[in-house]
C-alpha cells in the first residue's frame, strides 16, 4: 500500500534534538496496526494488541528518527536490555498508551521514559521514593509520575539488573523552577559513576523523562 494512503496519520506528538547528536520523539498512537507492519517489516509474536501497537510504534518511531536505524538487529543483552549488536546507536523506548516515546543517540548511552498520570500513583510513591524524596514531591500527582519517569529513565541508561528504585537511584537534587524539570540521581550500582542529570517535563496528561552520559 502506498504511504500517501496514510498521510492523515501524522500523530507526532513531539521531537527534539538533545546534546551529542541525539534525537528524541514521541507519538501518539492512532493508526491501525498495519501502518505500523507495513514501515518497519516487523510482525511481533504478542498476544494482546495494544501491548503489539506499543511494540511496533516504539520501533517504528526509531526509524522515524534514524531512516538506517536496523531494527531487525536488535538484541536484549546478558542485563535484557535491548541493544544494537555492534552498538552503531544507543536507544531506548517507553510506552505508556497512548503514548510511544524514543531516544536515540550516535555516541552516548541514554535512556527514556514516559508515563500518563493518576492519582492512583500517591499510594504507591513509597515504593520508589523515599521518604526524603517524596518530600520534594509534596503528593502531587503529576510531579511524582515525574519522578518516576526519572527514575525509569536512570535504570534504563544504567542498562543493570536487581535495581531498588530507593537504594540504588537515590534523588540527589531537584530543580522545579523551569518548565524543563532537573532531576539529578546517582546510580549507585555503577562503581565510581558520577551523579546523572535527568532532564524531565510534564505535558498533556503524560510525564516524560530522559537521560544522555556526559
Amino acid at each position: 500500500m502506498a504511504i500517501g494512503t496514510y498521510l492523515w496519520y501524522m500523530p507526532l506528538y513531539r521531537e527534539w534534538s538533545i546534546a551529542h547528536h541525539s534525537l528524541a520523539a514521541i507519538w501518539e498512537i492512532d493508526e491501525p496496526e498495519r501502518f505500523f507492519t507495513e514501515r518497519t517489516g516487523l510482525t511481533p509474536d504478542i498476544k494482546f494488541e495494544k501491548r503489539r501497537m506499543e511494540h511496533l510504534a516504539g520501533r517504528f518511531l526509531l526509524k522515524h528518527l534514524k531512516e538506517d536505524f536496523p531494527l531487525f538487529n536488535i538484541q536484549a543483552d546478558e542485563h535484557d536490555k535491548p541493544r544494537i549488536h555492534g552498538n552503531s546507536y544507543y536507544f531506548s523506548i517507553s510506552h505508556s498508551w497512548p503514548y510511544v516515546a524514543a531516544i536515540i543517540s550516535p555516541e552516548r548511552e541514554c535512556g527514556i521514559d514516559i508515563q500518563t498520570w493518576h492519582e492512583s500513583i500517591q499510594k504507591i510513591q513509597h515504593k520508589f521514593l523515599s521518604s526524603r524524596e517524596q518530600e520534594l514531591f509534596n503528593n502531587d500527582s503529576k510531579l511524582l509520575t515525574m519522578a518516576w519517569c526519572a527514575k525509569e529513565a536512570a535504570y534504563k541508561w544504567q542498562g543493570r539488573r536487581g535495581v531498588d528504585f530507593i537504594d540504588h537511584l537515590p534523588i540527589i537534587s531537584v530543580d522545579l523552577t523551569h518548565s524543563n524539570y532537573n532531576i539529578t540521581i546517582l546510580p549507585k550500582l555503577i562503581p565510581s559513576a558520577p551523579q546523572i542529570l535527568i532532564e524531565s517535563f510534564i505535558e498533556g496528561s503524560f510525564s516524560c523523562a530522559f537521560v544522555i552520559s556526559e
